[in-house]
């Protein structure tokens, strides 16, 4: 009775161990490969441009989903998270670690930045550029494209125009809205651009061992340059505490 109850029948029946040779193949391997082409659930990507920022190879200046206030909260959010150490909240790309002595970080308002495509800011997120390493682990695609939205929105703050304001909305004056909102005058007066800061127009000489395209620049007559000392968490979504588009 007791050599009837210890049967082996299934331990010892004939089975492919994984990464085990097998002569039962004839390439010796246990293990099949995966039919050509095969996707694992939820990952079959269809939407090319979502995933990558390219259309057929190239850069687009289009964001694959509507721009909403969630969205723009949202790009902010991570925005301040992951990209202010180097580009600074208002995104002239001079963040504490580049004050540091870190490279320059791009400046997202000089001439350059500004003609770039939108689903650039994805694509440089999502592979790197230069010294500045790929964000791929720490943001989803989604919030790549929120923080490239975002990135719209704090240049829009600082090159904003009467007609991009709709019809029949009030325009006020910087100064005005600063002095309803309790703030000192430096506040909508004109900026020094950081020294550390990248300049969009070289002049070739040097001030101290820095480019003089790199010292504080005269500030445009139509916009003053930023300045992180003096500018409040920047909210291009309109909520509190948020610098609103300059205005002549």
């Amino acid at each position: 009775m007791l050599a009837a109850g210890c049967r082996q029948d299934m331990h010892n029946q004939p089975k492919f161990i994984p990464q085990r040779g097998t002569d039962f193949f004839a390439d010796g391997r246990s293990v099949r490969p995966q039919v050509e082409h095969t996707v694992a659930r939820g990952q079959l990507r269809e939407d090319q441009y979502f995933y990558t920022g390219l259309l057929n190879g190239k850069e687009q200046d289009a964001l694959p989903f509507p721009a909403t206030m969630q969205v723009l909260e949202r790009g902010q959010e991570r925005f301040n998270i992951y990209c202010t150490p180097c580009h600074s909240r208002v995104g002239n790309g001079a963040g504490m670690i580049v004050q540091r002595g870190y490279k320059p970080a791009g400046n997202y308002h000089d001439a350059k930045r500004l003609a770039q495509p939108l689903s650039h800011y994805f694509y440089v997120m999502s592979n790197g550029y230069g010294a500045m390493p790929d964000y791929s682990a720490q943001l989803t695609p989604a919030d790549r494209w929120a923080v490239a939205a975002y990135i719209r929105a704090l240049q829009l703050s600082q090159n904003a125009k009467a007609s991009d304001v709709p019809q029949g909305e009030k325009i006020q004056n910087l100064s005005d809205i600063a002095e309803q909102e309790g703030l000192p005058a430096s506040y909508a007066g004109p900026w020094a651009l950081p020294a550390t800061a990248v300049s969009a127009k070289p002049t070739g000489g040097t001030v101290g061992g820095v480019p003089e395209e790199n010292q504080n620049p005269p500030a445009s007559k139509n916009k003053a340059p930023l300045n992180p000392e003096t500018v409040p968490s920047t909210n291009a979504a309109g909520g509190k505490g948020s610098k609103p588009p300059a205005t002549n």
